[in-house]
């Protein structure tokens, strides 16, 4: 009797079953398993001819899974960087591109210098702290006059965007002597900032800038006192489908 036709044992056919736990690890498993097992065949191969019509068939196979990209040098160079590194850079073939290696593959990139500083009035931002380090480092002169009461407005400006109430400039002088250390005095000059009615109407004239678009408007207490009929929506009268 032909073989293909006997009849299985059941049980030896649940013995031999392969569990996901039991396989090995997919290196990169949207290949999924059967490209896995293609790889370590091919890997496996000693004669180095059939080794690289191997590495070659895998190739089309992994790019015939993104036919929009199969032509790309680009993608062809992404597709020989994968095949290696998917045989655990074990397979010796021919690449028209650059090897990868374990070491390069394993870099890691430098840390990013993020700024730590946590400043006791963060209202003011980072940026004005800059700007006094700058304005420190200038000759004593008219620029530098300008420059600080330059950096004395927008910290008041910053100072009102946060707390909606009036300020006196003696205060954002002493936070700008503060912040300083010392060397930006303004506490005993006579100096004037913009008036705060100015900057609270420049605040506000911002924040409605950058309001997100299609926000809905509520109707002032001004329109109901002059009894002006709020105007219907434009999809009010629309008839239902």
């Amino acid at each position: 009797m032909n073989s293909k036709y006997i009849k299985e044992n059941s049980n030896d056919v649940v013995h031999h079953l392969e569990y996901n736990a039991e396989r090995s690890h997919l290196i990169i498993p949207e290949y999924g398993r059967h490209l896995q097992k293609l790889i370590d065949l091919a890997t496996n191969i000693q004669d180095e001819v059939e080794r690289n019509k191997a590495a070659k068939y895998i190739i089309q196979v992994m790019g015939s899974l993104n036919p929009h990209l199969r032509d790309v040098p680009d993608f062809q160079h992404k597709l020989w960087d994968q095949l290696f590194i998917m045989s655990d850079f074990k397979l010796v073939a021919d690449s028209p591109y650059p090897i990868p290696s374990r070491e390069v593959l394993q870099l890691k990139p430098d840390v990013l210098k993020y700024p730590q500083n946590f400043p006791k009035y963060r209202f003011y931002g980072n940026n004005i702290k800059y700007m006094i380090d700058v304005a420190n480092k200038w000759e004593d002169g008219d620029m530098k006059k300008a420059l600080v009461k330059v950096i004395a407005n927008h910290m008041k400006k910053s100072y009102l965007s946060w707390n909606k109430d009036t300020v006196k400039d003696d205060v954002i002088f002493e936070h700008l002597y503060e912040l300083s250390d010392g060397k930006l005095n303004l506490i005993q000059s006579s100096e004037e900032l913009l008036n705060t009615t100015d900057l609270l109407r420049t605040n506000k004239r911002v924040s409605n800038k950058i309001a997100p678009i299609g926000q809905p408007k509520i109707l002032s207490n001004k329109n109901l006192k002059t009894g002006k009929p709020n105007l219907p929506h434009k999809n009010q009268n629309r008839k239902p489908l």
